[in-house]
């Protein structure tokens, strides 16, 4: 039993890769201003991207590769396209995720009140973790994280939702303006995450796979299995306890991470009492606090995977890219804190636009004969893909046609 616990890892990193900004904040804002009201856009996310995430684990099982050597494979103008988008987003998610994290931290911990301060010791302290215990380290320190951060949220909501007066109401809808339109797309563009995060997936199966020769892929798939249903679980919970907290309060929360942070803690705690404070503070600076560690580890990963296979012969490491990140990420705290809410809505809204594109190459990929036959699709997943497929492009579609 210990030895199959070791062997999960991949799955957990996603999770906590995922359960970051579209939860804590997204989700909370969905819950806070629309109450159930957009259940239907968080399952049917989960639902249908399900597969493009999964394709990750698969491939790299199957043929011991990343994706991005399967995009390569396919086209190499495939692989150009994944790095020009990861260089437009790349500083501004690591941004957006590390000052949400810092104004948690200023609210949990104190010290200081300069977000940030905060922001550049969570990132000096993310990269010396990446440093001195690499994956592995990352891959036990995950296990813990995603524990305390369930249970803690777990508590929150059950005490929410019983010292609430909200009357229940599931019925769905669809905004009608442009600002909720907006909404709509970062919340399902980053729920449970962007697509592009299936390549980290399948860089984190490889490197578990160095680790660890020998894994049945019965075992991978149970491990990406629980990291994706524990995001799913814990979305529906942030969505309740904004719901529960918030909804129909005439409050709403702010853009700015730092105040952010700190609505989220007094609201909750003025709600549910001084003594669920510690919960609250812990499941909320856990959850970011996960998302910060594992995107300042898995874009460098990509970032150098990338340049190494388009043979370019500088600033090909992984160390390069842990250090370029850092640094520019700490420069838009200091150069740009006051452009953070409109950078974060660019990379929501890009990240919601993409999402058919990597579903369709990663089904290419997966359905192509790079894949061996025994791992080849099944006629039902082909169609459930498909139906993926055709529903993120009529969302796109849809968003675009409206702006």
């Amino acid at each position: 039993m210990i030895s199959f616990i070791k062997k999960l890892g991949p799955g957990l990193l996603f999770a906590g890769a995922a359960i970051g900004v579209s939860h804590l904040v997204q989700s909370t804002k969905s819950g806070a201003e629309f109450g159930f009201g957009l259940l239907w856009a968080l399952i049917l996310c989960n639902f249908f991207k399900y597969p493009f995430f999964f394709f990750g684990t698969k491939y790299t099982h199957a043929t011991r590769e990343t994706l991005l050597d399967g995009y390569l494979k396919i086209n190499k103008s495939v692989l150009i396209i994944y790095l020009i988008l990861s260089l437009v987003t790349i500083f501004t998610i690591q941004a957006a995720v590390t000052i949400v994290t810092a104004g948690l931290a200023m609210e949990l911990f104190g010290i200081t009140e300069n977000i940030t301060y905060w922001a550049i010791i969570i990132v000096i302290f993310s990269v010396l973790l990446l440093i001195i215990g690499k994956y592995k380290l990352l891959d036990n320190l995950m296990k813990f994280i995603i524990l305390i951060l369930g249970i803690s949220t777990v508590i929150a909501l059950l005490s929410a939702s019983f010292n609430s007066n909200l009357i229940l109401n599931f019925r769905q809808i669809i905004p009608d303006n442009i600002e909720g339109v907006i909404f709509l797309a970062a919340f399902m563009g980053w729920m449970p995450a962007p697509l592009d995060i299936s390549i980290w997936q399948s860089i984190w199966t490889r490197e578990k796979m160095k680790i660890y020769k020998k894994i049945e892929f019965s075992t991978v798939k149970f491990d990406f299995n629980v990291g994706y249903l524990t995001t799913v679980f814990l979305g529906l919970c942030f969505v309740g306890l904004g719901a529960y907290v918030m909804y129909q309060s005439g409050e709403k929360f702010s853009d700015s991470g730092g105040v952010f942070a700190s609505q989220l803690i007094n609201l909750y705690t003025s709600n549910l009492g001084e003594n669920m404070m510690v919960f609250i503070a812990i499941a909320a600076f856990t959850t970011m606090f996960s998302t910060t560690i594992t995107c300042l580890d898995a874009s460098p990963r990509a970032m150098s995977k990338t340049l190494n296979l388009l043979k370019f012969n500088r600033l090909n490491d992984y160390y390069s890219w842990l250090a370029i990140l850092s640094i520019g990420t700490i420069l838009i705290f200091i150069f740009f804190m006051s452009e953070m809410g409109g950078l974060v809505k660019i990379a929501t809204v890009l990240s919601f636009i993409t999402a058919p594109l990597y579903a369709i190459i990663n089904y290419i990929l997966v359905s192509s004969d790079l894949m061996p036959k025994k791992y080849r699709l099944s006629k039902w997943m082909k169609i459930y893909s498909i139906s993926g497929i055709i529903f993120l492009l009529f969302f796109s579609i849809w968003y675009i046609t409206l702006i």
